[in-house]
């Protein structure tokens, strides 16, 4: 079994010389831009530690670990372009450097390419790769069409926005881990233990996200904080707080999520005092432990030894370690 660091290594590998220029350069530049600003690489790397895990050999897995990560990067195009964010890892993004339409063409080029990849390197599973990819694809879609409803949407409840995170965010996770899984030929049992272990991982790590919107350190989370309140977002935090809010608490939040001022720093400070005064951030990160807890669950149950699931754990360990 490989290493974290090896995984990490091989993963780095593949994108140092993988060179994403091509003509027109308007459309390419800011794909080689987006995809150069790096991150943590976390659904190529689960890709590559699910096949490992079940002792396939990652170069044969190497093309699908880059497709996975140009479409997570293509939602983040237009993600920032929907949610007006300025900054993605600390730069400036697609939309703000270059401009509405490129981050909108460059984004659906880069939906295509990641097929391109997928269809690099033949596989007997590619059938049921691709479907995977393909579903996951469409779940990643009708969750930001959720996201972008519930900004709108009158009542949402807790049920609902845990759906919509498990479509937007966790699906692609464990949709990764599927596919690795799947080129190492992994029994489907396992395979679908795997899934749900992604699954409990995504939503413990958008948990984690929302938090870190309000409560993160830009220089060490690379965008700024407080965008989830400016922009309505009804957040985890935001419905956690209003089942624990008192009535003019309530009607504070509920008041302030109806507003867009030009300055929202006010606003930002007055919902966090609330989220303070209630605990929101201590029991948000209960929460975060219980999903974790369940995904490692979920790995106990692989018919493996524990050695072969020691890095996948670590990753997952690694993952939920980022500094609020």
């Amino acid at each position: 079994m490989l290493s974290t660091k090896e995984i990490q290594n091989a993963v780095k590998q593949l994108f140092d010389r993988e060179n994403f220029i091509s003509d027109p350069a308007e459309l390419y530049e800011p794909i080689q831009y987006t995809l150069a600003l790096g991150g943590k690489r976390l659904r190529p790397t689960l890709l590559l530690a699910a096949c490992d895990m079940f002792g396939g050999d990652i170069a044969k897995a190497s093309s699908a670990a880059v497709g996975i990560e140009v479409f997570h990067n293509f939602t983040l195009l237009h993600d920032d372009l929907m949610d007006k964010s300025p900054l993605r890892r600390g730069k400036e993004t697609v939309y703000r450097r270059w401009n509405e339409n490129i981050a909108i063409l460059s984004g659906d080029t880069m939906f295509a390419l990641a097929y391109r990849y997928f269809l690099r390197q033949w596989h007997p599973n590619m059938e049921a790769i691709l479907k995977t990819f393909t579903e996951t694809a469409i779940g990643v879609c009708d969750g930001q069409q959720y996201d972008m409803n519930f900004e709108t949407q009158a009542d949402v409840s807790i049920a609902d926005y845990m759906k919509m995170i498990e479509l937007k965010t966790a699906i692609l996770l464990a949709g990764a881990m599927k596919i690795g899984a799947l080129y190492a030929n992994a029994p489907e049992k396992d395979i679908e233990l795997l899934y749900n272990a992604g699954i409990s991982i995504g939503l413990a790590f958008q948990l984690q996200d929302d938090l870190l919107d309000a409560y993160g350190d830009v220089s060490v989370f690379g965008k700024q904080t407080g965008t989830d309140i400016k922009d309505n977002k009804k957040t985890y935090l935001y419905l956690s707080a209003l089942k624990e809010a008192d009535k003019s608490q309530k009607e504070t939040l509920q008041r302030l999520f109806k507003t867009t001022p030009e300055n929202p720093e006010e606003k930002i400070r007055t919902v966090i005092g609330i989220y303070d005064s209630l605990n929101i951030k201590a029991l948000v990160e209960k929460d975060i432990e219980t999903y974790f807890e369940q995904s490692l669950t979920y790995l106990d149950g692989i018919n493996l030894g524990n050695d072969s699931k020691e890095t996948m754990k670590q990753i997952i360990n690694q993952l939920l370690g980022r500094k609020i």
